[in-house]
């Protein structure tokens, strides 16, 4: 008979980051997943955590947003510093978009790029490539060598394409982004592959494709809150935290066509629901592009 009191299926836990104790130099670290519930019924983890990106390249980055952080786009390192100490964001999500423009010249620049991002900030990275199949294997490693040590969150791993990315998260012991398109049973597949090469679970984080709200987001709701159940139905390869990285939330029609007067407090309210409400589905972690939807995020995860 089994013990009714034994708790029962729960999300694994996934570190990121590592503090000197641990190996690393950041100031913190945080585990995420662990859940034994379904979101915000009292069996969370004790904090949800927000992400800003920070672009190597800032012609990648919404316009929205440079207009915002002016100077600061042309310098990931203080653009870095500023998403930790100004803006308040939990993770750093530094995106390689440079590759995206120059291809092979931009090489030389990302073990550079790396270390002075994590020199100008103590939080822990979420590392994006140029999502070019061509590019990405170098892109991985030079990233994963830079940052070893630091257990960074290496992004993104797909079914066509996640062998590069795993062989540096298992060289220099960094934790993988799976995502897959807003399809349950691809997201299963894509972390039984990560595991098949050597990923163990407690180093893959799910990412199911967000779309914004109001141009796909239902879907992704609907797949979130099925990882979710799954997992705590005892599916062990579903039973990892989620990561939400809502897709071009910044420039859809409703944000692009405001009043300068309006476009920034549009662009935070198209962000923040889409991003609340990924919380809301599962989420552990929320990427986000506009610095003053980190603060609203916060604020709404505090009440």
């Amino acid at each position: 008979m089994t013990d009714s009191s034994e708790p029962g299926p729960a999300v694994r836990e996934v570190r990121l980051g590592a503090t000197r104790a641990e190996g690393g130099t950041r100031e913190v670290s945080y585990v995420i997943g662990g859940d034994r519930g379904l979101p915000f019924t009292g069996n969370r983890p004790d904090r949800l955590l927000v992400a800003l990106e920070v672009c190597d390249d800032p012609q990648f980055s919404p316009q929205v947003v440079r207009d915002y952080v002016g100077d600061l786009a042309n310098n990931p390192d203080e653009w870095a510093r500023a998403a930790e100490r100004t803006y308040g964001a939990d993770i750093i999500r530094l995106n390689f978009t440079s590759t995206k423009q120059r291809g092979f010249d931009a090489f030389s620049e990302i073990a550079p790029t790396m270390e002075r991002v994590l020199a100008a900030t103590a939080r822990p990275l979420i590392v994006e490539g140029s999502s070019e199949p061509e590019l990405d294997s170098e892109v991985f490693r030079r990233c994963g060598e830079a940052g070893e040590g630091e257990r960074l969150l290496l992004g993104t791993a797909e079914a066509d394409r996640y062998r590069s990315v795993a062989a540096a998260a298992l060289a220099y012991d960094h934790a993988v982004i799976a995502q897959s398109p807003i399809d349950i049973n691809l997201a299963k597949q894509l972390n039984i592959l990560l595991r098949e090469t050597g990923i163990p679970g407690d180093r893959i984080v799910i990412d199911p494709y967000t779309g914004a709200l109001g141009y796909g987001f239902e879907y992704t709701y609907s797949v979130m809150e099925r990882i979710r159940l799954a997992a705590l139905s005892g599916d062990a390869d579903l039973a990892m935290p989620v990561i939400s990285a809502p897709a071009d939330t910044l420039t859809v029609r409703e944000v692009r066509e405001a009043t300068p007067a309006e476009q920034d407090a549009i662009a935070v309210a198209w962000e923040f629901y889409t991003a609340y409400a990924s919380f809301v589905a599962g989420a552990s972690i929320v990427c986000v592009r506009h610095p003053l939807t980190v603060k609203r995020l916060h604020e709404a995860l505090e009440v």
